[in-house]
């Protein structure tokens, strides 16, 4: 349910379920933290997903059997994209919803399809966002529009999110991954230790 493909140092993280609309089982977020993990040794990533939904969050059937909420994997895994040294670009090819949007926050840039769409409905599952998701939520796109998702429960769409700076770029479905590659080709072909030294920089 999640593919990896590795090619000249650049890693492809695909959600692969989309018959369940990529929502995340307990074990597939524990692969994803441990992929995350693993992927300092890649010189680009990128993470997207297939069919019309990014990810819906987590897999209702475990929230409403367990404790998938709430596990400390999900901060796991934002907090091992957040860390890579290489650029990471977050290819949404569908609305991004719930937990799951901690993943594309942890990520450097973010481009969607148009019809994506963006909400994170903690409240009305009765639980907190994970602890990291407002504060980089809030970095981006101010307290206020991170309040509109997080409290007022509102979806934005792509181009409200354009305009707010959660996304970086809206790109038609059929070019998505070739813009993704593309945003990733100087880092690819520079010295490792000048793209950490840039990202660095840039934190």
């Amino acid at each position: 349910m999640i593919d990896v493909t590795k090619e000249n140092g650049l890693w492809t993280v695909t959600l692969n379920r989309p018959d369940k609309a990529n929502s995340l089982t307990t074990a597939m977020l524990t692969e994803l933290a441990d992929i995350a993990e693993a992927a300092r040794e890649a010189r680009g990533f990128i993470l997207t997903g297939t069919g019309k939904v990014f990810s819906a969050g987590a897999d209702l059937a475990e929230v409403e059997g367990g404790d998938i909420a709430t596990s400390p994997e999900w901060e796991r895994l934002s907090g091992a994209i957040a860390a890579l040294p290489c650029l990471s670009v977050a290819a949404l090819n569908g609305t991004l919803a719930g937990g799951a949007m901690g993943m594309a926050l942890a990520c450097d840039l973010r481009i969607a399809v148009p019809a994506a769409n963006f909400f994170y409905p903690a409240l009305k599952r009765g639980v907190l966002p994970q602890p990291s998701d407002p504060m980089r939520m809030a970095a981006l796109i101010g307290p206020a529009r991170a309040k509109l998702i997080l409290m007022a429960g509102q979806k934005i769409t792509s181009e409200e999110a354009l305009a707010f700076g959660l996304i970086d770029r809206i790109v038609p479905g059929e070019e998505l991954m070739t813009v993704a590659r593309t945003l990733l080709q100087d880092t690819l072909g520079a010295d490792p230790a000048l793209v950490a030294g840039v990202s660095a920089l840039c934190s």
